[in-house]
């Protein structure tokens, strides 16, 4: 990678030293001259008369996402966040009094609060697979808890709260053997290292354009795989999703359109496109190895500051780095942080609940960085909680 030309293409990267991708990444000039072309496009013939005019690279959306995955096009949908996208998917099985819903101790936090409010309707069981040792969902224990009352698998391939990589395809192997779907949120995956269904095994996998992708907010996205459809009845139905057979019926659209609706953002559809595309002439082999090093790099060098600990779980671990400096609250380090022109974030109990309940550790400040970033905007940021953890010396 030439890592000065995508700086240089990217805004940004000239003001601020952006550790927050796993939050929102920044848009190259690239994404954002193509969303603020499209919404030229509108404002000069209109709205429906722009997505007409750009339809051919509107549907080139969903072959850039099928190839990133290594999907089909028909198995994907569109959505503006991440979480409506699961929400489609899970909210389309049915559960009964006795079925269990699996999950881990990294779920995030949405997923959680719906696999709650499921079981609180239906009856259903939320199981919490165990960890392992190293602090992954422990897969020993995962296909000893599968039986006839298993009616899903559940998992966050990376939390949102730490740099732990789940074993995604050890998963995947154990829940086709047991003939269980297999929901995967790769929402903090996706754009940052390769992600492949076919490899995984996952039935769905739902992700959004805003974080590792370097996609606008607002944009999402669900893969389905086309086996798994005659078990999954959408919860929502309109224009978009199915066909009126002209009395009293319908039919679903073939494939994972099912799942979406009509109206979208045609500006952050063609600029999620951009962003994909992009990822995809850059290699996710390559924007891997760079992103999970800058990860690994941060953490050794975080690691040997006195007074400030590592969380992160895991054998595998990704760009995601969580930390806490003795004796300053999170808040206030990221402030600190941010005072010098830093972008990081913090996580929270309440987005990862299982983990508190095992770890109690949260809120932790999370530091993220991605391919542009480079090794001196480390060493920045490592400055700073070295800062916050030695007090100042008397002149």
């Amino acid at each position: 990678m030439d890592i000065a030309a995508l700086r240089e293409a990217t805004p940004g990267c000239a003001h601020r030293v952006h550790l927050n991708n796993a939050g929102a990444a920044l848009l190259s000039r690239r994404t954002l001259e193509t969303m603020t072309g499209h919404l030229e496009l509108e404002a000069r013939i209109g709205g429906y008369e722009a997505a007409t005019e750009r339809l051919e690279a509107i549907e080139a959306v969903y072959t850039a996402i099928a190839e990133l995955l290594g999907g089909r096009p028909e198995e994907v949908a569109l959505f503006d966040n991440a979480t409506h996208a699961w929400d489609a998917a899970f909210y389309s099985l049915a559960f009964r009094p006795g079925d269990r819903i699996l999950t881990g101790r990294s779920e995030y936090g949405s997923n959680v609060l719906a696999y709650l409010q499921v079981a609180q309707r239906t009856g259903a069981e939320v199981v919490v697979v165990p960890n392992d040792a190293h602090g992954r969902l422990d897969t020993a224990a995962l296909a000893a808890l599968l039986d006839e009352r298993v009616k899903l698998v559940g998992v966050s391939h990376v939390p949102t709260s730490g740099g732990l990589v789940n074993p995604a395809a050890e998963i995947g192997r154990i829940t086709r053997r047991a003939g269980v779907p297999f929901l995967l949120d790769a929402t903090q995956s996706v754009g940052q290292f390769p992600v492949d269904v076919q490899e995984i095994g996952c039935d769905m996998l739902t992700a959004t354009g805003r974080k590792f992708l370097r996609g606008p907010r607002g944009t999402g996205f669900l893969w389905v795989r086309t086996g798994i459809l005659d078990r999954l009845d959408p919860y929502v139905n309109e224009t978009a999703a199915s066909v009126w057979d002209g009395k009293r019926g319908f039919t679903w659209q073939p494939g994972a359109r099912r799942f979406a609706t009509w109206e979208m953002s045609y500006s952050n559809v063609l600029g999620l496109g951009s962003a994909v595309r992009q990822a995809l002439d850059l290699g996710l082999d390559a924007i891997g190895e760079r992103a999970v090093a800058l990860g690994a790099a941060l953490r050794e060098r975080l690691a040997a500051v006195p007074g400030v600990r590592t969380y992160d779980l895991g054998l595998q671990r990704c760009a995601i780095v969580t930390a806490k400096v003795d004796g300053v609250p999170a808040d206030e380090v990221k402030a600190a942080l941010a005072g010098r022109g830093i972008n990081v974030t913090t996580t929270a109990p309440e987005q990862s609940q299982f983990d508190t309940e095992d770890r109690g550790v949260h809120p932790l400040v999370r530091l993220s960085p991605h391919y542009y970033n480079t090794e001196e905007e480390l060493d920045r940021a490592v400055g700073v909680l070295t800062g916050l953890a030695r007090p100042a010396q008397p002149r």
